[in-house]
């Protein structure tokens, strides 16, 4: 049976170059512009931007007054295409977006959180070998289903087939097989909010946890809502992880997407930051669960992390979607460190595909 990659004859790009209709952005922001940037890359040009009618408020961006839905539909009827410039897990936002889909044509792009390209039909036939490595690793059905859906969605933009694979958050504890001894590394801990939701899912039950988030401002959230654990059974680090112990600089922006920007930056958002391994950080002691969620940098956490991976074999918790490569490399790598796991695939509410993470045991 050929690999279902075979099926796929053309992606979003193509697509919008042939189809010859008005191109209009739902959004502002960097999605909107990464979005922008993917088109010129291939030859193409959007012409309005659109925000929900509570954002419009006569803004501009990119150079084009922002219109609502309405304006919209008066200036082109029903002959245009919508393309999805933001991303959101909200439910009520993720519905309206899906609402909008059945009266217009309407698509979100994949554009990679970090790093340059789009994952197009190109790019999937160039990494063949290592999808279908991947895609033949995998331990259920379900796991195979969501590796083509997002595959699918990666390369045509339609939401619908996020929507067709999702499954709930909470079944990653199921998958893992959680249990009230476990010795919990959290990598990009943000501010405690999983860690939370971890011990939500035990009932305060376990042995250990460790954390680290680079951001100042999240760590000290961090220990703030976990004030309670106490230094005996919590150890924090404001440090970022990677496959060495050094310092780099940080590009600062808000909220969870901190990124390593290495070189030699420098302006208000550019910090330097303490990196540190995992291993280091353990120093020869086992983890039995570790979560990586590092914005783009999981290769470098994971080999900073493999002597755990190859000694103890912890169950992981690893987001495979900030980077184009992540869905085929990053299962690859694990495997290198330990032939022993099994490989889970899932992906959770989320309208672009930001919550697909592979879940090893």
């Amino acid at each position: 049976m050929s690999f279902f990659l075979d099926e796929i004859e053309t992606d979003l790009w193509a697509y919008l170059n042939g189809a010859g209709k008005p191109v209009v952005l739902y959004g502002m922001g960097d999605g909107a512009e990464k979005i922008s940037a993917a088109l010129e890359q291939h030859d193409l040009k959007f012409t309005d931007i659109m925000a929900s009618d509570n954002f419009v408020r006569g803004q501009s961006f990119l150079g084009c007054k922002v219109k609502t839905l309405s304006e919209i539909e008066n200036l082109y009827g029903d002959d245009f295409i919508i393309l999805v410039c933001f991303g959101s897990q909200l439910e009520g936002v993720m519905e309206h977006i899906y609402s909008i889909a059945e009266k217009h044509e309407l698509y979100a792009p994949n554009v990679p959180v970090i790093g340059d390209g789009v994952f197009d039909l190109a790019y999937a036939k160039a990494n063949r070998n290592d999808l279908e490595k991947v895609y033949k690793m995998l331990a259920d059905e379900q796991s195979k289903a969501v590796f083509q859906s997002v595959i699918r969605y990666k390369l045509s933009g339609d939401i619908k087939y996020l929507r067709e694979c999702e499954t709930p958050a909470e079944e990653k504890f199921d998958l893992l097989g959680i249990g009230t001894e476990e010795i919990v590394v959290d990598l990009g801990a943000y501010d405690g909010d999983t860690l939370v939701e971890f011990l939500n899912g035990t009932s305060l039950q376990f042995k250990k946890l460790y954390a680290m988030e680079p951001d100042s401002k999240n760590y000290r959230k961090l220990k703030r809502r976990l004030y309670m654990i106490g230094s005996a059974l919590l150890e924090a680090y404001n440090v970022g992880a990677w496959d060495e112990d050094t310092t780099i600089t940080f590009n600062m922006r808000a909220g969870r997407s901190s990124t390593a920007s290495g070189g030699t930056h420098r302006g208000a958002q550019y910090r330097d930051i303490k990196m540190m391994k995992t291993d280091t950080m353990l120093q020869g002691q086992p983890a039995t669960y570790i979560k990586i969620d590092v914005e783009g940098s999981e290769e470098n956490a994971l080999r900073g992390a493999v002597n755990t991976i190859t000694n103890f074999k912890p169950k992981l918790n690893v987001a495979v979607y900030h980077r184009n490569e992540d869905m085929f490399k990053l299962p690859l790598l694990i495997n290198e460190m330990n032939k022993r796991y099994k490989f889970y695939l899932r992906h959770h509410p989320y309208i672009p595909d930001w919550d697909t993470n592979l879940y090893c045991v």
